[in-house]
């Protein structure tokens, strides 16, 4: 068992700095995520007034709920010429140990750091965006998830292991022109970003929020979070945004530090509707091209659907379908459901439910169960201790029990009834 701290520390350090300097200038409670247009009087059920104000920003050019307030709060900070400077960050350190032979236990460091800047214009918006990990300080294989697939480590197949994130998240720019009362066209795009495909990456999710796990499924719905090479334009109105991106298909490679050649070989359309402030509906679909270094010649269709629900007093949740058509190849599905409920000031619940067909639980060509395709369900339940640290920084202490579904066929190498666990302190800016 290996704990790595240097990463917590580094990111704790330039979060405080970034802290004292923007003391003066402090917007500390406010949302940096979410972008509002001018609001406009409509009726709700009830006939009683109300402002529509514009759906919240999660990650690259995703909507999530106007009452969720994109998943995030942090420092906002007055830089001059009407730009506003926002930064939010977190370290996030875990103990995770899943049971059963494929089993594993290891202490380890999750971290983000988000600096943006963001400027009105008489004649629309600029948005200048970057994100940040130390995540390749806890090497290449990750941390254990069972039945977790993607990417690889020393060139073989991670197989019941989550990758870490690679330094460069995202450094990408929007510029939104106007083209009508709450509405714009816009263009997205820059070295590291998010294509145009799939619901907010689980981070950037209020109901993912205190959940230190990425989903087994990350790689049927927000693999592509981090994309080097994006391009994406778009029309976005207060109700619905309807978007397409070329971009990079193959998911980054193991050198977790640089920044990658983009290649554009590769694109999505997406269509989101917010029928009011607590609903984000969105349908995607998406061509990858070789997608896994691990399968050369094998391109993916991706398509997904996803309904997200906030209802501003502490609840968040989202339900997802996704399905990996490999060509050649069969077609993998999965389902995501996953919840966040803040009880109080300090107690949060939260848990997800996923469900997944896949053919990489086996990737040895010599084992008679590769590329056999076996459908498992996670079930997972957790619970965070929220305390607010002065006003700049919160502290969560909580942590998951995941029980499993799978084939009798897979007794062997799991065992009958393999359990996981996990637990965590979370220090954050904001939220």
């Amino acid at each position: 068992m290996k704990t790595y701290l240097s990463g917590a520390s580094a990111l704790a350090l330039a979060l405080s700095a970034q802290a004292a300097q923007a003391q003066e200038h402090d917007h500390s409670q406010m949302d940096h995520s979410q972008h509002q247009a001018a609001p406009a009087v409509t009726e709700n059920h009830e006939g009683h007034t109300m402002a529509a104000v514009a759906p919240a920003e999660g990650s690259g050019t995703s909507r999530l709920p106007a009452a969720e307030g994109g998943g995030h709060s942090g420092l906002h900070i007055e830089a001059g010429n009407d730009w506003m400077v926002m930064a939010h960050g977190y370290a996030w350190g875990v103990h995770s140990n899943q049971s059963g032979p494929r089993g594993d236990d290891k202490s380890y460091v999750q971290s983000m750091a988000m600096l943006s800047a963001e400027k009105e214009t008489g004649w629309g918006r600029v948005q200048l965006k970057s994100m940040l990990s130390l995540e390749p300080l806890m090497k290449n294989r990750g941390y254990p998830s069972l039945f977790a697939t993607g990417e690889t480590a020393g060139g073989e197949a991670l197989v019941d292991r989550q990758h870490p994130h690679d330094l460069f998240m995202e450094l990408a720019a929007r510029v939104d022109v106007n083209v009508g009362e709450g509405s714009s066209v816009y263009l997205y795009g820059g070295p590291v970003g998010e294509p145009a495909l799939g619901p907010s990456a689980f981070m950037h999710r209020a109901s993912a929020r205190y959940n230190p796990e990425a989903p087994v499924t990350h790689h049927w719905f927000d693999s592509g979070h981090i994309t080097y090479g994006v391009a994406t334009a778009g029309f976005a109105a207060r109700q619905f945004q309807i978007e397409g991106s070329i971009f990079t298909g193959q998911e980054p490679d193991e050198d977790r530090w640089d920044i990658e050649k983009p290649r554009f070989d590769s694109w999505s359309v997406r269509a989101t509707w917010n029928p009011g402030p607590n609903w984000a509906l969105q349908a995607s679909t998406g061509r990858l091209k070789e997608p896994e270094s691990l399968h050369p010649g094998e391109d993916e269709q991706r398509t997904t659907a996803s309904v997200h629900y906030a209802n501003g007093k502490g609840l968040s949740a989202m339900l997802a379908f996704s399905a990996k058509d490999r060509r050649p190849g069969g077609t993998l599905t999965a389902w995501l459901a996953e919840a966040n409920w803040d009880l109080d000031a300090h107690h949060t619940l939260f848990g997800r439910i996923e469900n997944v067909k896949n053919d990489e639980l086996f990737p040895d060509h010599h084992d008679p169960l590769h590329d056999v395709p076996f459908r498992v369900s996670k079930f997972q339940a957790g619970y965070a201790y929220r305390l607010p640290l002065g006003e700049k920084f919160n502290l969560a202490l909580g942590g998951t029990v995941s029980a499993f579904a799978k084939p009798d066929a897979l007794d062997a190498a799991y065992g009958e009834n393999p359990m996981g666990y996990t637990l965590f302190a979370r220090l954050s800016l904001g939220l």
